[in-house]
């Protein structure tokens, strides 16, 4: 049986963000904001002919420290979209939220491996099909949502107006902008294990892409709510990447 945790209401504004200063890996807020501005050209669809901007990379140990991951602190804007691994076995339903999953070109990650984990996140019953009845369709174009794995520079650029200041992610329109430095590195709280952080990371901001607001810790020692901006830290709360648990 699953219980759901609470998510919170539903987004009505530009999300809540912090100001000030926190410990750990990150200086602000995951924010989302329901507003789509107007984005330059070279970041409205995949270019994988151009070439990473000439930036200086911040060479990081990775949480497992099996190897080193170079994140450059700004790429050129260009995304390569991956295509779903396995054809979706009916086409999108009435209320399924189709997305794409796209990587910026120069990131070290590989567009396929990446959109597989996307995938079986927005796919599995402890996330959002469990906990708010929302199906979701990976597709090869074209989707309402775009789910990008940007640079910390270019996220930056996508999420603004909202201050991500290279460290954080957001939600801002249909973007659903996932900073490398967080996919590669986690946070203080999730050092030991990246793909949780990696599944709390989507299902917080496609949360936002599907209505729900920032909550805060429910009470010492209690699950975190996958709306609690716990890449700021958990309160007190125990981490926990789902919106449902078991």
């Amino acid at each position: 049986m699953l219980t759901m945790l609470l998510v919170g209401a539903v987004v009505v504004g530009i999300g809540e963000y912090r100001q000030q200063s926190v410990t750990g890996s990150t200086s602000r807020q995951e924010a989302s904001t329901p507003q789509v501005g107007e984005m330059p050209e070279n970041m409205r669809r995949p270019s994988p002919s151009a070439r990473p901007a000439e930036t200086e990379p911040a060479a990081r140990p990775p949480v497992d420290g099996t190897q080193m991951i170079d994140i450059a602190e700004a790429g050129p804007g260009d995304f390569i979209v991956s295509a779903p691994s396995a054809p979706p076995e009916h086409d999108p339903g009435i209320g399924e939220l189709t997305y794409t999953v796209e990587i910026e070109v120069g990131l070290p990650f590989d567009p396929a491996a990446t959109a597989d984990a996307v995938d079986g996140i927005l796919d599995d019953v402890r996330g959002w099909p469990g906990a708010a009845e929302r199906e979701f369709h990976p597709v090869a174009d074209a989707g309402e949502l775009r789910i990008l794995v940007a640079t910390p520079g270019t996220t930056d650029q996508l999420c603004s107006p909202l201050e991500t200041n290279g460290e954080v992610s957001c939600r801002n329109g249909e973007l659903v902008v996932l900073n490398a430095r967080r996919w590669a590195f986690g946070t203080e709280d999730y050092q030991d294990t990246v793909p949780e952080y990696r599944t709390y990371l989507v299902n917080h901001e496609v949360g936002h892409a599907i209505g729900y607001a920032h909550v805060q810790c429910s009470g010492p020692g209690e699950p975190a709510p996958v709306m609690q901006q716990q890449t700021y830290g958990l309160d007190g709360c125990r981490r926990n990447a789902w919106p449902t648990v078991a």
